[in-house]
């Protein structure tokens, strides 16, 4: 282990700040390995060197790729698969029996800390039976501005593919690039993307009917995730829907969302009394 007590101190501040993900102490491998191709890139010794020189530059554009390296988080098409059964069989029914005559009837979808794109894109697949393309608008937001180039690209190798996407969506969707893999246009006209931070203001599309926070909240500490359920629940729409991650809850964080239990998981439904 390369890294000292001091510069780890530094990059959990800084991440800390600029992101609101806790790096306790024991996380210091974490650091090694996401910093390690850095340092490598830069022609730098080891990763201690490689934080020391950017605390000593100052430079902000450096100092946001180490953030960056430490908030791209693991991702694949259809994680869990619950969630997106739950948005087909019970929250797009749900919404769509009480839609107000004259009301918009596009449904839109906030996919947060979308990574590189695996999770907006099985979202629009997932409705693709289920509502008119015409209906569906997902908006996808990452801390991360390389995830998010990654995502815009919509192109993916055959070891990506091979994570979760079933063989028929791979056929329905996708079209050979080369070694690679490219989301079809009608698929990608479903999605926007956008560079957002879950710390500030909630971003430009909605109001929504729906918000993906999926593993998440476990980065963050207590005042925190509090901090930004109260974000999320600006964003939605009255009687909106929330879906975490596997072991995330709100239950004991934020109290006015409604836990509504559906087949072996649970999705959260913003209060329906509060304004709009």
């Amino acid at each position: 282990m390369s890294i000292t007590a001091e510069s780890f101190a530094f990059v959990a501040d800084l991440v800390r700040r600029r992101s609101g993900i806790v790096l306790e102490t024991g996380k210091e491998y974490l650091v090694e390995g996401r910093l390690l191709p850095l340092a490598r890139a830069a022609a730098v010794a080891d990763v201690d060197a490689y934080v020391r020189g950017l605390r000593a530059a100052g430079r902000p554009e450096h100092l946001e790729s180490i953030v960056d390296a430490l908030t791209t988080n693991e991702t694949s098409w259809f994680r869990d698969a619950q969630p997106f059964r739950a948005l087909v069989d019970h929250i797009v029914p749900e919404l769509t029996s009480r839609t107000r005559v004259g009301a918009d009837p596009t449904l839109r979808i906030w996919s947060a800390a979308c990574s590189s794109g695996q999770e907006p894109y099985s979202i629009a697949m997932a409705l693709a039976d289920v509502l008119p393309a015409s209906r569906v608008r997902i908006l996808a937001t990452d801390l991360s501005a390389e995830m998010l180039d990654r995502a815009k690209r919509a192109r993916y190798n055959q070891l990506e593919v091979n994570r979760g996407l079933p063989a028929p969506m791979l056929v329905r969707h996708f079209a050979r690039v080369g070694a690679e893999w490219e989301v079809a246009p009608a698929l990608r006209a479903q999605v926007s993307f956008a560079r957002h931070n879950l710390l500030e203001s909630v971003p430009v599309g909605g109001p929504f009917d729906v918000v993906f926070l999926r593993n998440v909240l476990i980065y963050f500490d207590l005042a925190t995730k509090q901090e930004v359920l109260r974000r999320v629940q600006r964003a939605l729409r009255p009687g909106g829907y929330l879906l975490l991650g596997a072991a995330e809850t709100t239950m004991g964080i934020d109290d006015s969302w409604e836990r509504v239990p559906v087949g072996r998981g649970a999705v959260y439904r913003a209060d329906s009394r509060r304004a709009a």
